[in-house]
């Protein structure tokens, strides 16, 4: 569960942010009685279908990329940190880079990656 929230917790945020307008929309004088309930059942359905999505199909790429990375692969990395050059770091195993709990870290880098933000690097 902890994964889930590390994960979607943007997302979360945002849907309340739709939840509240939802809410404030369908309690207008000139909407029906049961606009409130109606709109946010509709509304909260679709909003969780897509967080419920966006988390299997992260958890799958991050499934995939620990499992080339053990295979030997090279992975890269956005390092938001830098704006100007070179914003992606290349992990592989050859550099030192383990993979603990979806998070890639290498003793002799400042930072630690998660995969959930990482691509197989080109020429795979």
């Amino acid at each position: 569960m902890k994964g889930f929230f590390e994960l979607e917790i943007g997302y979360i945020v945002i849907a309340i942010f739709f939840l509240v307008i939802t809410a404030i929309v369908t309690t207008r004088s000139f909407m029906p009685k049961v606009a409130f309930k109606r709109g946010m059942i509709l509304v909260g359905l679709i909003l969780l279908g897509f967080i419920l999505f966006h988390y299997y199909i992260t958890t799958q790429r991050m499934g995939m990329i620990a499992q080339k990375f053990n295979s030997g692969a090279t992975i890269l990395c956005e390092n938001r940190e830098r704006l100007k050059g070179n914003q992606a770091v290349i992990i592989n195993k050859k550099a030192g880079w383990t993979l603990d709990n979806g998070v890639f870290i290498n003793p002799d880098f400042y930072r630690e990656f998660h995969s959930a933000r990482c691509a197989i690097g080109l020429g795979q």
